[in-house]
């Protein structure tokens, strides 16, 4: 049986050492008001309840506000110590899974144990230090959700050099646009996965991406495939060659960069989100730790990729002494109950997914519960967009009841939830329970103003540890302050539309900006121009993604052909190809729409998210200042499009 929610026991810890919060620690809202109004000594005894070790005592927890401030400055510490801090030697610490390679339902399986995991670390950070890697060099890694990415990350943060990835569905050209900015000196790469019963070789992809790498000094090629070898790159057993080697993490100030995480916007190339070591640690703690309650011996799954934050938060659960279980496959082939007979058959703990996901199950009739052993499962998580309120009931009804639904918003920019949900907080069908602990989250509306029980922007108005140190190649932090300070001076803007309820739950409409975020997986529209507008055809394009009342996202891309051009069949399955090998598979567009007009602002940006607001629903004259455009009369040619795609979903006719 579960013991007490570690929730409620730092709550009395926290109450017993003086902290004005119910001495029952039941009461979240009372541990939350708490965190907010008073965060240096909250995140003091975050610090203290996890037992973090560091070195030196700093001046002060929190010096300064939002963007310049810092936390537990003149203090030294490493994210790998706090791994090491459980002795679990024989039982498992990473259980890497991939699909059959036979089609069926079922798993390639191996096993990291505590030990294991340790001296492959161990290992690679040796021979990190032998190639001459140091502090502050970069180690990237092109992988699928492997054992080998996380080995590779975790020795590079432990020699104090910086760590990023993504997955191989990224191109060539995509992962280049990420990597290049950070002129890493090591690539770890795999020569290909399998996916939905096919096998993706990467080998030529590689190869391509080493060559857009010229600071690259060393290349190691896992071998998930096996079928040969990539020109400049050492197997992966190389890697691991260095026998005893000792694991012991350097020493790093608090923020020191861990990883560096990519986050697209509407122009340019992805920017890098740099975060602490410090930081990371201390909000993953509070995080998986409080939030989702996980602790030694529990085991966490996520289905996720390297190109997104979940995965950087998944390896977090390490942290806590959790199992965690990658899975490099696909999670509905050969059929939606892929997640459900792995959660039962490794007696997953905490189990996480996308809405999409949960819709599959739902309109494939699976019932998991009824199919499935899963009395391990204590909790379902969900994140990447809304969770509607039918998944909610789904999950009750068909994999049962006493399973919490644990559904989150939060963002690569702070690598961890804004808001989601805690064992000491009731759930509601369709929200958010509330903002997580030591998040001062409120709506605004455009005057900066809170409002309750209407839509606003998402705003944080109190520092966060784990907000980005900085953005790379930024040195004067101008484009971190644009990003993030410039609508609301002081304070944190998102991104998010967001209702903060009168019972102080949290409801999320979507994106506010035009980021592309389909299943948690953000990019670029720029990405996707980039390659579009290559094509001789193609004059200019506007691509709009746009979440959906049920949970769904629609994402349409809208083309002004160049002169005498005609959209035809055979143009837009060239267009889909373009963009599934130049930017993302997981970004082709669901329809593909001739307009004879892009409409821009006066200073000639195109207008994204008016355009997405009016695909939502929203009237034309709240959308946008017609004022301000060069074409107003063309927003007419998307209402009248959005309101031909209500009436064809309601006829059925429309693929959703």
């Amino acid at each position: 049986m579960q013991d007490t929610p570690k929730i409620i026991a730092f709550a009395r810890w926290c109450a017993e050492r003086g902290a004005p919060v119910a001495a029952e620690g039941a009461d979240y809202e009372d541990l939350w008001r708490w965190s907010v109004a008073e965060p240096a000594d909250f995140w003091a005894s975050v610090r203290d309840f996890f037992e973090v070790a560091m070195d030196g005592t700093p001046a002060a927890v929190l010096s300064g506000e939002m963007p310049r401030a810092r936390w537990f400055a003149g203090t030294r510490l490493n994210y790998v110590d706090q791994l090491l801090r459980h002795p679990l030697g024989a039982e498992p610490a990473v259980i890497d899974l991939a699909e059959a390679p036979d089609g069926e339902l079922a798993f390639q399986e191996r096993v990291l144990s505590w030990s294991e995991l340790t001296r492959q670390v161990a290992a690679f950070a040796a021979t990190l230090r032998e190639l001459g890697v140091v502090r502050g060099d970069r180690v990237v890694g092109y992988l699928p959700d492997v054992a080998e990415a996380i080995v590779a990350f975790l020795a590079s943060a432990s020699i104090g050099a910086i760590w990023s990835s993504c997955g191989q569905d990224y191109s060539p050209a995509a992962a280049s646009n990420r990597f290049s900015q950070l002129e890493p000196v090591v690539l770890v790469a795999a020569d290909g996965y399998r996916f939905g019963g096919r096998e993706r070789d990467r080998r030529e992809a590689v190869k391509a991406l080493l060559a857009e790498l010229p600071t690259v000094r060393a290349a190691f090629l896992v071998p998930r495939l096996a079928n040969g070898s990539v020109p400049g790159c050492r197997p992966w057993s190389e890697a691991l060659a260095i026998q005893g080697a000792e694991l012991v993490p350097e020493p790093l100030p608090f923020d020191h960069p861990l990883w560096v995480l990519f986050s697209s916007g509407t122009t340019g190339r992805p920017k890098g989100i740099v975060h602490g070591h410090g930081g990371v640690l201390l909000e993953h703690l509070k995080s998986i730790g409080l939030h989702l309650d996980l602790r030694a011996g529990d085991r966490f799954a996520w289905y996720t990729t390297p190109s997104w934050m979940v995965w950087n938060y998944r390896v977090s659960g390490l942290l806590l002494g959790a199992a965690v279980v990658c899975y490099d496959g696909s999670a509905t082939s050969p059929s939606p109950d892929v997640l459900w007979s792995l959660a039962a058959r490794y007696r997953v703990t905490f189990l996480g997914a996308s809405p999409g996901y949960v819709a599959a199950c739902e309109a494939a009739g699976i019932r998991p519960g009824e199919h499935h052993d899963l009395r391990a499962l204590r909790a379902f998580g969900s994140s990447g967009s809304h969770l509607p309120a039918s998944a909610y009931e789904w999950i009750t009804s068909q994999v049962g009841n006493r399973v919490e639904v644990q559904s989150s918003s939060g963002g690569t920019d702070v690598v961890t939830s804004f808001a989601g949900g805690a064992p000491t907080l009731p759930v509601s069908p369709g929200e958010l329970s509330g903002p997580c602990l030591g998040v001062a989250l409120e709506a605004w509306d455009s005057a900066g103003k809170p409002v309750r029980g209407e839509t606003g922007e998402l705003v944080i108005t109190r520092p966060m540890p784990s907000m980005p140190l900085r953005f790379w190649d930024d040195p004067d932090g101008s484009r971190y302050r644009e990003a993030y300070f410039s609508t609301y001076p002081g304070a944190w803007r998102h991104g998010d539309w967001v209702t903060v309820t009168e019972r102080g739950t949290v409801i999320v409409s979507g994106r506010s900006d035009s980021t592309l975020n389909r299943h948690g997986v953000r990019i670029g529209s720029a990405e996707i121009y980039q390659v579009v507008e290559a094509l001789p055809e193609v004059a200019e394009a506007l691509v709009i993604g746009a979440e959906q009342a049920d949970g769904g996202y629609w994402m349409p891309l809208f083309l002004r052909l160049a002169d005498g051009g005609r959209l035809t069949a055979e143009l837009v399955e060239r267009i889909r190809a373009a963009i599934r090998s130049g930017a993302s598979p997981r970004h082709v567009p669901d329809d593909v729409v001739a307009v004879d007009v892009i409409p821009h602002t006066i200073t000639g940006k195109k207008l994204e998210v008016p355009v997405k607001r009016i695909l939502q629903g929203a009237d034309i004259a709240h959308a946008v200042d017609v004022g301000a455009i060069d074409a107003p009369a063309a927003l007419e040619r998307f209402a009248e499009y959005r309101a031909e795609r209500v009436r064809e979903l309601r006829r059925g006719d429309f693929p959703r």
